[in-house]
C-alpha cells in the first residue's frame, strides 16, 4: 500500500515572482523534494501562474481594452501549463509523464512518487485543481507555497494594523476571501476552492515557499511558521 500523497499548490509568485524564472527557487525546490522521496514521501505538485498569468492578461487588455472573464481565465491556465511543464522537465525521472490538465477525471495507475498538475478550467484557480486532487487521491494535508509567511486578517499592503493569523476556520476564511472567483485576483486562497475545501474537512496550510527549511519541517509534521486552516479552531 503507497503512502497518500503530500499536495503542494506551487505558487506562481515563486516560479515566475517578476517576469524572469526563480532558477534559485527551483533547485532549492528539486533538492528538497528528492530528499523527501527518499524518505518514502509522494508528492503532487501543482503550479500557479502568478505574473506571468497577470502580464498576458494586461496585455490582451492594453491592445484590445476590456477581455471577457472567461479570456481572462484562459490566458491565466495557459500560463500554468508552461510552468507546469517546467515542473515536470525538472522531475522527469521521478515523475508521471503526463501534466494533469482535467481534473473530471482521476490519474490512474500512478505509481511515480511525483506527479504535476497545472491549471483546468475557467471559473476557479489552481487552488481548486490541489484540493480534488486531495479527495481524489486521499491526501491528508494541502501545502499551499506563496510569497506570504501568514495570512493576514486584512490586506497587509493596505491596513498598518493587519494581523497575521497562524490558525484560521473554513468558516473565517470564507468571510474573508469571499465566495466570487474573480480572474487574477490576489487571495491568498481560491473562494471556489476554499468552499470545497470546507465541505472535504481538509487542512490547509498556507507558508513561503522561499524559506526551504520551514516547508521540510510542514512535511516532516514539525512546527513550523505558517497559517492552518481547517474545521477546527
Amino acid at each position: 500500500m503507497q503512502e497518500s500523497p503530500i499536495v503542494i499548490s506551487v505558487g506562481g509568485s515563486l516560479i515566475v515572482p517578476n517576469g524572469g524564472i526563480d532558477t534559485d527557487f527551483l533547485i532549492k525546490l528539486n533538492k528538497l523534494i528528492r530528499e523527501e522521496v527518499s524518505n518514502g514521501k509522494r508528492f503532487m505538485l501543482i503550479a500557479g501562474g502568478g505574473k506571468l498569468a497577470r502580464r498576458y492578461q494586461e496585455a490582451g487588455s492594453a491592445v484590445i481594452g476590456k477581455l471577457t472573464r472567461e479570456d481572462l481565465d484562459w490566458l491565466g491556465i495557459h500560463s500554468t501549463h508552461l510552468n507546469g511543464q517546467l515542473l515536470r522537465t525538472i522531475f522527469q525521472d521521478i515523475s508521471n509523464p503526463r501534466v494533469i490538465q482535467h481534473y473530471d477525471r482521476k490519474l490512474e495507475n500512478w505509481t511515480e512518487p511525483v506527479a504535476i498538475g497545472a491549471g483546468w478550467m475557467p471559473g476557479c484557480s489552481t487552488d481548486y485543481d490541489a484540493v480534488i486532487l486531495a479527495r481524489d487521491h486521499k491526501a491528508k494535508m494541502i501545502i499551499n507555497l506563496s510569497n506570504i509567511d501568514y495570512v493576514f486578517d486584512k490586506d497587509p499592503g493596505k491596513f498598518s494594523d493587519a494581523k497575521p493569523l497562524k490558525k484560521i476556520t473554513w468558516e473565517a476564511m470564507r468571510e474573508l476571501v469571499g465566495d466570487k472567483w474573480i480572474p487574477g485576483h490576489n487571495s491568498p486562497f481560491d473562494p471556489i476552492a476554499t468552499g470545497l475545501a470546507k465541505s472535504l474537512n481538509l487542512t490547509v496550510v498556507i507558508a513561503n515557499g522561499n524559506n526551504m527549511q520551514n516547508l521540510k519541517k510542514i512535511i516532516d509534521g514539525k512546527e513550523f511558521k505558517g497559517t492552518v486552516i481547517s474545521s477546527i479552531a
